[in-house]
């Protein structure tokens, strides 16, 4: 089985690496190496390297969360991830071991999966079929926080989407559906993956019901939808609602965070860039100085270097590997931020004062309030950016705070020159890999 699945994800990986085209002149029988028993299609699954590894740095890089000093910008060998970095319009993916080129190969795995699933008529399959919508939609919702722009349902029947595949035939064209395509095909293979899956499963590193409500949650947040956001988020915590209690981590710990601890729903991390590295990712002043001092956060997540510099140590992964996981905090301030939404003030700052109260020293913290519909919004925002800080997301909030009308403007300054971004430009929307759109024929994103 094991010799089944390398060839197979090597063929997975060969289809990633030409941009999902027509380009074997010669194909071989592929049903010769797929895996035709459940255990095998849950042994891809089970592969957490290939499907939970390599998400996306795209947003990362591009976002506020943090920035890098001259000495190391000049010393990223990567010129894409510099370009990421400065918000160029083109030229921001590197020749191999790009985020498009990791997103169509984890999609694939999963459209493997599923179309085994069904060729080989395999038996009892709900768990395993679930676990592969969950992941595939999942993946296609992480990419379209990258190429596409903020959905808009005024808009979201013209801008543009993703290529839907959902088919490992590599012979089938890619064709750009349009974002409304794109969000419904992710919230039919989340409500598919719901009704299939258990509540939990027997490791963490397989997609539960939990976790296709957790996404099914954030979905509807980014797609502006706030009754249905909170009707999920409160879903996938009535599974589970678990919190750590930052008073039990020690602070002094190189990482205090431990792995598959018991907030998240799905580990998954960030693909390796030097921009990203644990020494050169420096955090802004402004963002360390926002933790109160009896907040446990300022001491759990952050560590100065010797010059004094602000690095951040909050990995859910125990070490220096930076992590991008589904977690029930996550959704607590989803269901915060859309009680607030939706006028309910008390009930919005009531789930929030429950995560945070898990956050700050024993005896200290008392109880946040708000007067106002946006005064809730305002605070709850300030404590989701704090709180889901390195965790791959603030690149989707941004576009959907300056869809709504914030203004958010990012600037920086490398090598004596100063780069904007302003609210929704069309570069929130970052370039498709030039070779793609050379390959492939689809419109590359306007600029």
């Amino acid at each position: 089985m094991k010799n089944k699945i390398t060839i197979l994800l090597w063929i997975t990986f060969l289809f990633s690496m030409t941009a999902c085209r027509d380009f074997l002149e010669e194909k071989s029988d592929t049903r010769l190496v797929t895996p035709e028993t459940l255990q095998d299609n849950q042994a891809l699954l089970d592969k957490i390297s290939n499907v939970l590894g390599g998400n996306s740095i795209s947003g990362e890089i591009s976002s506020d969360d943090i920035y890098i000093t001259n000495t190391d910008f000049n010393g990223v060998s990567y010129d894409a991830d510099k370009r990421l970095y400065t918000w160029q319009p083109n030229l921001v993916a590197r020749a191999s071991g790009n985020d498009w080129q990791s997103c169509f190969f984890r999609i694939n795995i999963c459209n493997t999966v599923l179309n085994n699933l069904d060729q080989y008529h395999i038996a009892n399959a709900d768990n395993v079929r679930g676990q592969a919508l969950a992941l595939r939609a999942s993946i296609y919702l992480e990419a379209a926080q990258i190429w596409c722009l903020a959905y808009n349902k005024n808009t979201s029947n013209t801008n543009l989407g993703l290529p839907l595949r959902l088919d490992p035939d590599v012979n089938l064209p890619s064709v750009r559906s349009n974002l409304q395509q794109t969000y419904d095909q992710i919230l039919n293979d989340l409500h598919i993956a719901v009704s299939l899956l258990p509540d939990t499963q027997v490791a963490v590193t397989r997609a539960s019901k939990a976790t296709a409500l957790g996404f099914l949650a954030r979905t509807y947040l980014y797609m502006g939808d706030y009754t249905n956001a909170l009707l999920f988020a409160n879903a996938g915590l009535s599974i589970n609602g678990q919190l750590m209690n930052f008073n039990d981590l020690n602070a002094a710990n190189s990482y205090p965070i431990k792995a598959m601890n018991t907030e998240v729903l799905l580990p998954t991390s960030i693909a390796y860039s030097p921009i990203l590295s644990s020494n050169t990712a420096k955090i802004p002043a402004s963002t360390y100085n926002s933790y109160e001092n009896n907040d446990l956060r300022k001491t759990i997540f952050f560590k100065t270097n010797a010059v004094g510099e602000i690095l951040f140590k909050g990995n859910y992964s125990g070490n220096s590997s930076r992590t991008s996981p589904l977690a029930t905090d996550e959704l607590y301030l989803i269901a915060a931020e859309s009680f607030a939404q939706l006028n309910n003030i008390n009930n919005a700052m009531s789930k929030l004062n429950q995560l945070l109260i898990q956050r700050w020293k024993t005896g200290t913290f008392t109880n946040l309030t708000a007067d106002s519909r946006e005064n809730a919004l305002e605070i709850i925002g300030k404590q989701r950016r704090k709180e889901l800080l390195f965790r791959g997301l603030r690149w989707a909030d941004l576009k959907r705070y300056n869809r709504d009308g914030r203004n958010i403007i990012l600037q920086r300054a490398v090598n004596g020159l100063s780069y904007t971004l302003l609210p929704n430009d069309l570069r929130y929307a970052v370039a498709i890999p030039e070779d793609i759109i050379k390959q492939t024929g689809m419109p590359q994103n306007p600029r």
